[in-house]
């Protein structure tokens, strides 16, 4: 009778630790082998029929391609959540070949979490996405630099010119120094305020080239979250570039604490205490969350430009998209009312607004054809 054979693998860039634990506890440090697939191929066909391995690593900066590979050779591996390890207490020993083992042996127990893992299509769409963040935070660094050389300077635009319009950078392209140093400091700044706008624009072509090519089910999620006010097309993208398939999660609160949006709380007994949000969760999702929930702070409308994004969509997604508005601002008013202050109700309105998008999304995939990807929650 075939038995299944946990495996526990410590990745890093070069080298791989291995680990396996039989189905009645037994223990093997089968070593280090290298980071190559041909080395994992080799490993892979001397651990025995592949329908009997249960692989598992740690998510990490290697990103998924060892689970893309042992998918290819019909291996079942699951990547893990590395904060949500078990640690015992006092344990102060950390090697590679401990923590195979214990990657193994938790395996084993079901003691660790499964984290969502992206196909091809969609990894590549996240690090688009992601890209794109990159370059807008170099552009507001460019930007700032620029800016706080000019205060120190004395130079201020002229009365009425917004700042970072473009009668703003005609008047910066006009400023001039007389000491040649401070020329070139100005020159270069302006440079790299150009430039990373010129990157964020490139970008953006891409990101919607990149939705164009996208899956059906994919894309016509993107295009139902564009009909909620404040979410355009690189916030939509973002979502389900980080999320995957927001059907997944069984409800709007599992969205939301993935999203790390989510009151920290410290109870025992009588006594109760929650503090501010967790955290504990996909960042990039809960920025957007938090950008996109300014918008509910003025009264419920819908725009030109809202109206457009709406103009192909179901009446159950606009429905939704209304109630959201009405919600949502009405929450934020009440929480200012209550005496918070700003930005905890703007972020209160972004954890409800994940809840809308949730409930968008489920809308949506429930009307598309069933996908054959069922991708970890």
């Amino acid at each position: 009778m075939n038995r299944l054979r946990f495996v526990g693998f410590d990745v890093h860039a070069k080298s791989i630790t291995v680990a396996v634990v039989e189905a009645n506890g037994e223990e093997r440090l089968l070593g280090e082998i290298a980071n190559r697939e041909e080395a994992i191929h080799k490993l892979v066909k001397k651990l025995g029929p592949v329908e009997n391995l249960r692989a598992c690593y740690e998510a990490g900066p290697t990103g998924y391609v060892l689970y893309w590979q042992l998918a290819k050779w019909g291996v079942r591996c699951d990547v893990v959540a590395p904060s949500l390890t078990p640690v015992k207490p006092g344990d102060r020993v950390k090697t590679d070949r401990r923590d195979a083992r214990k990657l193994a042996r938790n395996h084993r127990n079901g003691d660790l979490t499964r984290v969502w893992v992206p196909d091809g299509e969609q990894e590549a769409l996240r690090d688009l996405v992601r890209a794109r963040e990159a370059a807008k935070k170099d552009q507001t660094r460019a930007r700032h630099r620029l800016s706080k050389f000019l205060l120190r300077q004395g130079r201020r635009a002229p009365e009425g010119v917004r700042a970072w319009t473009q009668k703003y950078m005609q008047w910066v392209h006009s400023v001039g120094f007389v000491i040649s140093a401070q020329q070139v400091v100005v020159d270069d700044y302006v440079h790299e305020v150009e430039h990373s706008s010129e990157r964020l624009r490139r970008l953006d072509v891409a990101i919607g080239e990149a939705v164009q090519k996208a899956p059906a089910r994919m894309r016509a999620v993107i295009e139902a979250l564009q009909g909620l006010r404040g979410v355009a097309e690189v916030t939509a993208v973002t979502v389900v570039s980080e999320v995957g398939q927001l059907s997944r999660f069984a409800g709007a609160r599992q969205l939301m604490g993935y999203s790390g949006a989510v009151a920290s709380e410290d109870s025992s007994g009588e006594r109760q205490r929650r503090g501010g949000i967790t955290k504990c969760g996909n960042a990039h999702l809960r920025r957007v969350a938090v950008e996109a929930a300014w918008a509910y702070r003025h009264r419920p409308a819908v725009g030109s430009t809202l109206r457009r994004r709406q103009a192909k969509l179901s009446a159950p997604v606009i429905e939704i998209a209304w109630k959201a508005q009405q919600r949502l601002c009405g929450r934020y008013r009440k929480l200012l009312g209550r005496g918070k202050n700003q930005q905890q109700a703007i972020t209160a309105v972004a954890r409800e607004l994940l809840g809308f998008m949730w409930a968008i999304a489920v809308e949506v995939e429930s009307k598309m054809p069933t996908s054959h990807h069922q991708p970890h929650n």
